[in-house]
């Protein structure tokens, strides 16, 4: 069988140790499982990337401890406004959506964008007009709320200030966590695909828009590589993350982690970003980068053991 390999992530930042209850760890890291294998399963029998990169995808976004779909977080009005974005490396096709409520996973709505329309990015009532078209799932309020999700938003209300999807005992510990989730994989036949979503920041101000949607900023797929990104937006938009990574290695002849490098931990790092990313290349390199105190990730190559990590 020819190699395979994909990668997860569930968002970046100040993630401790001393601040992680082992019940709170073990959760992630079978969460994280449970996103490798559903991608894994795909490959191994022969699937592609970019269905792999999906179904990765959902099992985070209906996992109620990552800020996306279920544990999305809530804007200042109250509501959930979620973003996401997915790109086959094989034709450079992309569908994203951004500021959508109600869709259980806005993953797939992206990909039904990439497939099903005319255009890469749809957003606001326009993409849940789509959505309606296409009968993409719904959920009513209930199923987004978390009371984890909603005792942010009043202690961030409070101090009136956004907040990168702080956990429960936050604002106790100074701990704070971009909350973003991604997948990147390789399929049997060498293509490649990304997919990034997001509930946003807490208490984030009406139509806000991050870097997870932006082809190029917060994921982005060639054959050379594939990317997915976590951490501040703004800093992500305006260094055009996941494509510097894509032009180092086309354009310099660097390799995936020297490009990795660069711009996660001196690019981003001048500029006064934080955060991380996961990316793959065409020979099944796997890099999980971050400059940040941690970052949810895991991989699985072909032949190899599944690796997850927490902290630095």
């Amino acid at each position: 069988m020819s190699k395979y390999a994909i990668a997860i992530h569930g968002g970046a930042g100040t993630i401790l140790k001393s601040t992680m209850t082992p019940e709170k760890e073990l959760a992630y890291t079978q969460a994280m499982q449970d996103a490798i294998n559903a991608g894994e399963t795909i490959l191994k029998n022969g699937g592609t990337a970019l269905d792999a990169v999906e179904l990765a995808i959902v099992s985070l976004e209906n996992n109620p401890l990552f800020n996306a779909g279920k544990g999305a977080v809530f804007t200042k009005t109250g509501k959930h406004e979620m973003d996401a974005c997915i790109m086959n490396g094989k034709d450079l096709t992309a569908g994203a959506v951004a500021g959508v409520s109600n869709i259980k996973n806005p993953i797939s709505l992206s990909r039904a964008v990439m497939e099903k329309s005319e255009h890469v990015f749809l957003a606001g009532l326009g993409a849940l007009d789509f959505a309606k078209k296409i009968n993409a799932k719904f959920e009513d309020d209930d199923y987004f709320f978390v009371q984890m999700r909603y005792d942010q938003l009043q202690m961030a209300l409070k101090s009136d200030t956004m907040i990168l999807d702080h956990t429960e005992d936050t604002f106790e510990t100074g701990e704070k966590k971009f909350g973003t989730v991604g997948a990147v994989a390789m399929d049997i036949h060498g293509n490649l695909a990304a997919g990034t979503s997001t509930g946003g920041m807490t208490n984030k101000n009406y139509g806000r828009v991050g870097d997870t949607p932006i082809v190029g900023a917060g994921t982005y797929a060639n054959n050379t590589c594939a990317v997915s990104c976590t951490g501040h937006g703004e800093f992500f938009i305006r260094s055009v993350v996941a494509y510097d990574i894509s032009c180092l290695m086309e354009y310099k002849g660097l390799s995936l982690k020297e490009a990795c490098d660069i711009v996660v931990m001196d690019k981003l790092v001048k500029i006064g970003g934080e955060g991380g990313l996961i990316a793959i290349d065409k020979n099944g390199n796997v890099e999980l980068q971050f400059n940040s105190e941690g970052m949810y990730r895991a991989k699985k190559t072909f032949g190899s053991d599944v690796f997850i990590g927490i902290y630095k």
